[in-house]
């Protein structure tokens, strides 16, 4: 005699080990829990991959201002002045990559001790970020081809970035999750529009050659405007799925 599955028709599956029958619906959970974890993981996966190369860049210049590079005009402010470019390189990475695992929700319930340590920690690096690209701005000598266009985009974003993480920080103080999460999300888009303008100026640059100044000004321009309409897009999907 077999054993018969509840619909009375079929002989149910049977474990090889034991020979006893196996309950496929134990297992369609788990399967469905893994699918789940793997995709919580796309995102900040795709977020690392995605600050790759301004982390290349910013890598090989703290090697040149380690290493006794030769100094040329177009490297002589770092040298000038190193602790500005070297704070900058160093919060952008922290920030960027850190900033990452915020976007994993299964991690960031299951360790909420390290959400918040690695937030107040990320706070600062946001803040590092910003104003040390703001000084820059401000004291460094332009490089070729930086324009007043992209003068007035830096201290306007680079202004924007500062505002929102201290406005994400303040909202957490008094307990508002939803704007301390859009604020947050904001800041964190800015500061990675450094790797989306390594995609757009290289996309320009296979295509047509090095970008003249309003060019460049323009395409680092749209890619601030293209994260932020990503951020926007991430928190309203959110706050729909909240209301709903």
């Amino acid at each position: 005699m077999t054993d018969e599955s509840p619909a009375g028709r079929f002989p149910s599956p049977r474990s090889p080990r034991s020979g006893r029958p196996t309950d496929d619906r134990n297992t369609a959970p788990t399967f469905i829990a893994d699918s789940s974890a793997r995709a919580g993981w796309l995102i900040p996966t795709g977020l690392i991959a995605l600050s790759a190369i301004p982390m290349a860049a910013g890598a090989i210049r703290l090697t040149e201002l380690t290493g006794g590079a030769e100094i040329t005009p177009e490297n002589a402010r770092f040298f000038a002045a190193p602790l500005p470019i070297v704070l900058h390189i160093l919060s952008t990475i922290l920030y960027s990559v850190l900033g990452a695992f915020q976007f994993a929700p299964r991690f960031r319930r299951r360790r909420p001790g390290w959400h918040r340590v690695a937030g107040r920690f990320l706070v600062f690096c946001g803040i590092v970020a910003a104003l040390s690209a703001l000084w820059m701005t401000l004291f460094y000598p332009r490089s070729d081809g930086d324009g007043d266009l992209l003068y007035g985009f830096r201290l306007i974003f680079g202004s924007a970035m500062l505002l929102s993480v201290v406005l994400g920080f303040a909202a957490i103080r008094r307990r508002d999750v939803a704007r301390h999460r859009a604020w947050m999300i904001r800041g964190y888009a800015i500061g990675l529009s450094v790797d989306t303008q390594a995609l757009t100026l290289l996309l320009w640059f296979l295509i047509f050659g090095t970008p003249g100044e309003i060019p460049k000004a323009l395409l680092m321009g749209a890619s601030w405007m293209i994260n932020l309409a990503v951020a926007e897009w991430i928190i309203r999907r959110k706050q729909a799925r909240i209301s709903a």
